[in-house]
């Protein structure tokens, strides 16, 4: 038995930031289904991330990923930078685009204001 979801939504498990991201997908994910992985530092830890794509894509056959990166990252520390957190996006993205190249991958970075910016190469 298969059960097929829309997308795939990756963040941070920063308690500041979940009633932002719940109000997005709320309004850009709409009628959509999607499964969620809150990870501290989002794709920080990127082989972990990969495993979690790799089951939503085995087992719902997702078509999109939503990567979501954040301002003042604790995961990150020092290097939570605008520049690094762009960095790893599109290193993610890559990676998953190498591995899953008919997936539709979207980045965001999310700043303490919640507004979200769409991060492209």
């Amino acid at each position: 038995m298969t059960h097929k979801c829309d997308a795939l939504v990756v963040s941070c498990i920063d308690f500041r930031f979940q009633k932002y991201i719940r109000d997005w997908t709320g309004t850009w994910l709409n009628g959509k289904t999607f499964d969620f992985v809150g990870f501290a530092g989002a794709t920080k830890d990127l082989q972990t991330i990969m495993k979690q794509i790799d089951i939503s894509v085995k087992l719902h056959q997702i078509k999109e990923v939503y990567l979501i990166h954040h301002e003042d990252c604790g995961a990150y520390g020092d290097q939570s930078t605008p520049e690094r957190h762009h960095q790893d996006l599109l290193k993610a993205k890559q990676a998953i685009l190498d591995r899953y190249p008919h997936l539709k991958v979207y980045l965001y970075y999310l700043h303490l204001d919640g507004r979200f910016e769409e991060v492209k190469v």
